[in-house]
């Protein structure tokens, strides 16, 4: 089948066999996939861009996954934790500045018990805002407390459905167990996030394709594609991919993502703007409806360094927020003014 021939399969039927997933991450024709991957985020999700306001509260993670700046075995980490006032405060810093949600992200850090957890999350909902949580995986009874507190979200990525690459990557974790979280979130009623490392060192295209019709299974809220990007303070070769590859090769995944869930939330990664300085941009141009800017405060949004090149874009949080902004009104888009909950959560896709 032509790329127009499945384009318009897709348009249709919002499904696509994994040959035709793989012929869309192929095609040289990126254009036609751009386009209607855009097409289908206006008529679906409008023109608003939802803001989230992420706060990166401790960069201390028990995992040791090779790709990542934050893995425990980084002695080169300088790490830290903040105090639940400090995140509470935060939170409520980034009220002021219109943020209708916050994303409390850190690595896997034990110290935060699920009382601590849930005495965080209660006092941020008195605020009335929307709480999305992005602190790894736990126990059915830990992310069943986290609802009940008023936890609306849940970003857990999968990065690779590929079990030996996955196994290789993240030593002493389980692909099983990562599924298995997913499902208790979303069996607990949470909008579920996941989504797909974009040129991890071993990946191909084939995995890639199986990835994305893992993540419509499932079915996600939201999608989020971060392209790999090598971290000298990690065991990893440098042998990969140019940026160039792999920031195009994650505006493919995100813009199929796009035609086979049309409802859902899709986030322009921050890391897409260290590979292009307008790459949040060319993301919104492609399918995406998100952006959460960093609302982490001084040396701590420095210390929250997943991939080099993050503190280059670093920014007061009031800064990012009307930067953000201006930007989105650049490419004729807007802010929303809502909370931006899932069309699709507890639906089939």
């Amino acid at each position: 089948m032509t790329i127009d021939g499945i384009l318009n399969k897709v348009r249709k039927t919002n499904s696509l066999t994994e040959n035709e997933v793989l012929e869309l991450l192929k095609t040289e024709e990126t254009s036609k996939l751009f386009s209607a991957a855009d097409a289908v985020r206006k008529e679906h999700v409008g023109d608003e861009v939802h803001l989230r306001a992420l706060i990166e509260f401790s960069n201390i993670c028990k995992q040791n996954c090779l790709y990542c700046g934050l893995r425990s075995g980084n002695s080169k980490t300088d790490r830290y934790r903040l105090e639940p006032k400090a995140i509470i405060e935060l939170a409520s810093k980034a009220k002021s500045y219109g943020y209708q949600t916050v994303v409390l992200q850190s690595g896997e850090d034990s110290h935060y018990t699920p009382d601590i957890m849930t005495g965080i999350i209660s006092e941020i909902k008195k605020m009335d805002m929307a709480v999305t949580l992005s602190v790894g995986e736990k126990t059915f009874e830990e992310y069943k407390a986290y609802k009940e507190a008023g936890a609306d979200r849940y970003l857990l990525r999968i990065e690779t459905t590929d079990k030996s690459l996955y196994e290789r990557l993240d030593p002493g974790m389980s692909l099983e167990n990562r599924k298995e979280c997913l499902k208790n979130i979303k069996k607990l009623g949470y909008e579920t996030g996941s989504g797909i490392l974009a040129g991890l060192p071993g990946q191909t295209l084939e995995s890639i394709a199986k990835d994305i019709l893992y993540l419509k299974s499932i079915p996600v809220d939201m999608a989020g594609i971060g392209p790999f990007i090598y971290n000298p303070d990690t065991p990893i070769d440098k042998n990969f991919d140019s940026n160039e590859k792999i920031f195009e090769l994650s505006l493919r995944i995100m813009a199929i993502l796009r035609l086979l869930m049309p409802d859902i939330n899709i986030p322009a990664t921050t890391a897409m703007e260290i590979l292009d300085p307008e790459g949040r941009m060319i993301a919104l141009k492609s399918g995406a409806n998100v952006v959460m800017p960093n609302a982490t405060e001084g040396e701590y949004s420095k210390k929250y360094e997943l991939y080099p090149g993050k503190t280059k874009i670093a920014a007061t949080p009031r800064e990012n927020r009307i930067n953000v902004e201006n930007k989105i009104k650049s490419i004729g888009r807007s802010v929303s003014k809502t909370k931006g909950m899932s069309k699709t959560a507890g639906k089939k896709i």
